[in-house]
Order: C-alpha cells, then sequence, then structure tokens
C-alpha cells in the first residue's frame, strides 16, 4: 500500500479523533435547570423513537438493494460490499450526529443564557461533530476499500471491479443519506405542524 494511501486513511481517523474529542467537549457542559434537563429529555426520547424507527426502514431498504446487487453482478461480492460499506459508515456518520446535536440542544441554550458567544460556540463545535464524522468515515471508507481491492484481493487499480466497487460505495452512502434526508424533512415538517397547531 502506497504511502498517500496510508495518509489519507490517516486523515480519517484524525477527523474521527476530533470528532470524538469535540463530543466528549460539548458533552461535558453544564444542561441547564432541572426544567431544561425535563424538555432536553422529553425531545431526546421522541428523537430516539425517530431515529430507531427511520434507521429500521432503512436497513430494510439497504438490505433490499444489497441483494439486488449480488443479482445483478452474477454474484460477485464486490459491488455488494461495496454498497454495504458506504450504506453503513454514511448511516453511522448521520446516527452518531443526530444523537449528539440532539443532546448539544439544551447544552446550547444553557450556554446562550451565560453570552451568545457561548452558545454559538457550542452549537458550532456539536455541528462539527457530524462533519467530521461524515469527512472521516469516507475517507477511510473509500480508501480503505481501495486497499482492499488492490492490495489484498489482487485487482488492478484500473480494472472494473474496482472501479465497480467504488462505484457501488458511493451509492451506499449517497442512498441512505438520501433516505435520511427526506425522513428527516418529514420529521421536521410533522413537528412544525405540530409546533402551529399548538401556537
Amino acid at each position: 500500500m502506497s504511502l498517500q494511501l496510508w495518509l489519507v486513511i490517516l486523515a480519517g481517523f484524525a477527523a474521527i479523533g476530533y470528532g470524538a474529542f469535540t463530543v466528549n467537549s460539548v458533552m461535558s457542559m453544564p444542561t441547564g435547570t432541572d426544567r431544561m434537563r425535563e424538555i432536553a429529555a422529553a425531545i431526546q426520547e421522541g428523537a430516539t423513537a425517530y431515529l430507531n424507527r427511520q434507521y429500521t426502514t432503512i436497513a430494510i431498504a439497504g438490505g433490499a438493494v444489497f441483494l439486488v446487487l449480488l443479482v445483478v453482478f452474477g454474484l460477485n461480492w464486490i459491488p455488494a460490499v461495496g454498497f454495504a460499506v458506504g450504506a453503513i459508515l454514511s448511516g453511522a456518520a448521520g446516527f452518531i450526529g443526530m444523537l449528539v446535536s440532539v443532546r448539544a440542544n439544551v447544552r446550547t441554550t444553557q450556554a446562550a443564557s451565560e453570552s451568545l458567544g457561548k452558545g454559538l460556540s457550542v452549537a458550532f463545535r456539536a455541528g462539527a461533530v457530524t462533519g467530521m464524522l461524515v469527512a472521516g468515515l469516507a475517507l477511510i471508507g473509500i480508501a480503505g476499500y481501495y486497499a482492499i481491492l488492490t492490495s489484498v484481493a489482487g485487482h488492478a487499480p484500473e480494472s472494473r471491479e474496482v472501479v465497480n466497487g467504488l462505484i457501488a460505495l458511493s451509492l451506499g452512502a449517497s442512498l441512505i443519506s438520501v433516505f435520511a434526508r427526506l425522513g428527516g424533512g418529514i420529521f421536521t415538517k410533522g413537528a412544525d405542524v405540530g409546533g402551529d397547531l399548538v401556537g
């Protein structure tokens, strides 16, 4: 494996490491009053139920696409596994990022009650977690799968097997992202309507 490939993979782990450090930093911040924690717990419960339902549906759709790829490519494992790698990493980034964001809300509120700058800092760091996870897992997924196909499986870098595997990986990541975005939009619109009705 080339030095450039190792550097790409190390950059991915560095991004994940920074994301983990940021999560630890944000989660160690104060959560405000008892009333704030009570409201935050209700929001977290609803968000967790939504995420579990959403990702169950996504897993079913992803499993169906995985089987279709296996059949279409004549039981060749490379595209199907590439799709699964992309889908799992993309799903993990979205799931973890959403859990962190939901738990950061009450901490952002408490920080904003002290000063606008503190509130902005907490919100920015919480949002950066998803960005770091997406970038880090993408680098590790693409470079790692490429290394496995070329170094371990012995395929030529420009071969159709490698190209199919990497395209399927990006398809998996994109498909899960689209599902999550659509579901999140529907969930958000439902919350907006509910807020309007309460108002």
